[in-house]
């Protein structure tokens, strides 16, 4: 099974299938290729018509997107594992990671996931509401499940994958957080597979001037 990824540091569509596969230690091939624009409809198509990444090869499978990946990984490789085991749980895990999938386009254009560097930026009121949102739904979860354990539903799912690029973000940036959401953010950054990936993208040279986004 291989797993095509983007450049670490700014790939955060690639972190989160990348973040379930290592977290639950299954093993994989991870290939990588490059985000700069030369060549790149090319070099993407190999892999999946979406000329996108991530992308997931199995056998003759190709799966190209960050939840379908993990919702295959999750039946195929973890036997349902990926998800809280509670269904009212799994339900609410479901729901914030398709929010995070589909929504927060306002952080996503102003505050590029950039694991190298601390910036500041001066954020829209857009950028503001999601922010809020997102620490709505950390604050609420993490609080809500903590007899179950530190996670956003007890136990460490795809649900912490999907916020796993946001907690970059956020320290990238210096967002401040509620006290619940800013001691969920810095459990996640402490994950060990979170720690892996930081230090590989902090190792990479590369860089892509449409993601430098803010000053030092």
């Amino acid at each position: 099974m291989k797993l095509v990824i983007g450049n670490k540091n700014y790939s955060s569509w690639s972190l989160r299938p990348w973040l379930l596969l290592s977290a639950f230690k299954v093993n994989f091939t991870e290939v990588q290729e490059s985000l700069t624009e030369t060549g790149i409809k090319e070099r993407f198509e190999q892999y999946s018509p979406s000329g996108k990444v991530p992308v997931l090869l199995d056998g003759d499978l190709i799966v190209w997107d960050s939840l379908a990946i993990c919702e295959y990984i999750s039946e195929k490789y973890l036997a349902g594992k990926g998800w809280p085991e509670k269904i009212n749980n799994r339900a609410e895990a479901r729901a914030v990671c398709a929010e995070m999938h589909s929504s927060f386009t306002a952080l996503r254009n102003e505050m590029p996931m950039n694991c190298r560097v601390t910036r500041k930026l001066d954020l829209s009121s857009a950028a503001k509401t999601d922010i809020a949102q997102i620490d709505s739904i950390w604050s609420h979860y993490s609080e809500k499940n903590s007899s179950m354990g530190p996670w956003l539903f007890g136990e460490f799912s795809i649900a912490d994958c999907f916020f796993a690029p946001v907690a970059f973000r956020f320290s990238t940036y210096g967002v401040s957080l509620s006290e619940s959401a800013q001691k969920y953010s810095s459990l996640l950054l402490k994950h060990e597979s979170v720690v892996a990936w930081q230090e590989a993208a902090q190792a990479e040279t590369e860089i892509i001037p449409r993601d430098e986004a803010g000053t030092e």
